[in-house]
């Protein structure tokens, strides 16, 4: 392994994605931050992170399609080396009752969220370097089972059951492989659509009694990533507070 580890973060242009990857560089990795549509703000985190006198680039790419997923890697091994971390933070949620869930709304979440994370997992298990980490979502509300959450909680429900195959297929090669799974994260992507009311609700839930923040779920991120983490394999680790 070279001195310098690397590692990317898919989704890593917005919210808990960009704050594994600001994190990352923090203690040293460099960083790929795989983005879908964002320019401007993928960019802005490679800013951000070059500022602090980190190393990163950013990659646009669609997770679900494989040959895009193959140039992130491609990217990373031409500029840094290799892949040490790989983290997939990108994901799609739309909320419906089962009832009135349009279809197309379930096949786009489920092709980001589980068709993505698989071609993501795939290709890391095929080129991650030996004594690497991967670290998948998945989300709390799968034991939580909010109403509304349905389509969105199958697509994550998948990532869990996949983790532990994976971990144990990759026997020999001292990788991890890890699933986080947060509660309630003060995230664009969370607060879209809810009221101030349903918001403090939820904030309460936990006996820590507070949304969690991006960085909470982060610094869990960074530690199964890290050397310290190592002996952490094959587990769902519910990144919440304590509401479940």
């Amino acid at each position: 392994m070279s001195e310098t580890r690397v590692a990317i973060v898919t989704g890593g242009s917005r919210g808990i994605g960009r704050a594994v990857a600001t994190t990352l560089a923090s203690q040293g990795v460099a960083v790929v931050v795989g983005y879908a549509g964002r320019t401007d703000a993928a960019t802005e985190v490679v800013e951000e992170i070059t500022a602090a006198g980190g190393r990163a680039v950013a990659v646009a790419g669609d997770i679900a399609d494989e040959t895009a997923v193959g140039a992130l890697f491609d990217r990373a091994e031409k500029e840094f080396g290799g892949v040490d971390v790989v983290v997939n933070a990108a994901g799609r949620m739309v909320l419906s009752t089962v009832a009135d869930l349009n279809l197309d709304d379930l096949d786009a979440m489920h092709r980001t969220n589980i068709r993505g994370a698989f071609v993501v997992a795939r290709e890391a298990a095929r080129r991650l370097r030996d004594g690497g980490s991967i670290v998948l979502f998945s989300t709390s509300v799968v034991g939580l089972q909010f109403p509304t959450y349905a389509g969105y909680t199958a697509s994550k429900g998948a990532i869990e059951a996949m983790t532990l195959i994976l971990a144990r297929e990759l026997r020999g090669r001292n990788i991890t492989v890890n699933t986080v799974a947060p509660g309630p994260t003060a995230t664009d992507l969370f607060l879209d659509g809810k009221d101030e009311a349903t918001i403090e609700h939820l904030a309460k839930q936990p006996p820590l009694e507070r949304l969690g923040e991006p960085q909470d779920i982060a610094n869990v991120v960074a530690f199964l990533g890290s050397e310290a983490g190592h002996w952490v394999n094959g587990q769902i680790i519910r990144t919440n507070g304590g509401i479940a």
